[in-house]
C-alpha cells in the first residue's frame, strides 16, 4: 500500500503544478484581456482550476503526500516569455487566446501523463483526473472558438 500512495502522491504532485500553470494562465489572460465575455470566461477557469487543485491537493493529503502550491518551472518561464511578448506586441485577443490554447494542450499533456500511471493509482484517482482532462478538452474546443470570432 505504501508504494501505491507514493507513486499516486508522485503523479499527482506533478499534476497539481500543471493545475497551479492552469491558475496563474487564466489569471493573466483575464487580466489583460479587453473584451469583457472572455474576462469573464477566464475567471471562471480560474475557478475551475482552483477547484481541481483542491480536489488534487486533498486527494495528495490522503495518501500521504504534501499539498502543493506551487507552479512548474516550465510555466513560469512561458508566463514571462508571454509578458515580453504582449510588451512588443500588445496584448490582442488572439495572441491571448493563442497563449490559453498553447497552455491547455501542456495540460492536456500532464494529463495524459498521469494517465499513463492507470494500473498504479487508485480508481478514484484514475476518474478525477480523467473528469479534469474532459474539462482541459472542453475549453479547448471552446477557445478555439473564441479564436474564430476574435477580433485583433
Amino acid at each position: 500500500m505504501q508504494n501505491m500512495n507514493e507513486n499516486t502522491a508522485s503523479v499527482l504532485n506533478e499534476l497539481t503544478q500543471f493545475v497551479n500553470d492552469r491558475i496563474e494562465g487564466y489569471k493573466t489572460a483575464a487580466r489583460d484581456t479587453k473584451d469583457p465575455a472572455h474576462k469573464a470566461y477566464y475567471n471562471e477557469l480560474v475557478q475551475q482550476s482552483q477547484q481541481f487543485s483542491n480536489e488534487l491537493n486533498r486527494t495528495l493529503s490522503q495518501v500521504g503526500g504534501e499539498t502543493q502550491r506551487d507552479t512548474t518551472i516550465k510555466g513560469k518561464i512561458f508566463r514571462g516569455w508571454m509578458d515580453v511578448k504582449a510588451g512588443i506586441t500588445g496584448k490582442d485577443e488572439k495572441a491571448i487566446i493563442e497563449s490559453n490554447l498553447h497552455g491547455e494542450s501542456w495540460a492536456q499533456k500532464a494529463y495524459n501523463d498521469a494517465l499513463e500511471h492507470k494500473a498504479e493509482l487508485p480508481q478514484e484517482v484514475v476518474q478525477m483526473v480523467e473528469k479534469q482532462k474532459q474539462a482541459s478538452i472542453a475549453t479547448c474546443e471552446h477557445l478555439k472558438q473564441m479564436k474564430q470570432t476574435a477580433i485583433d
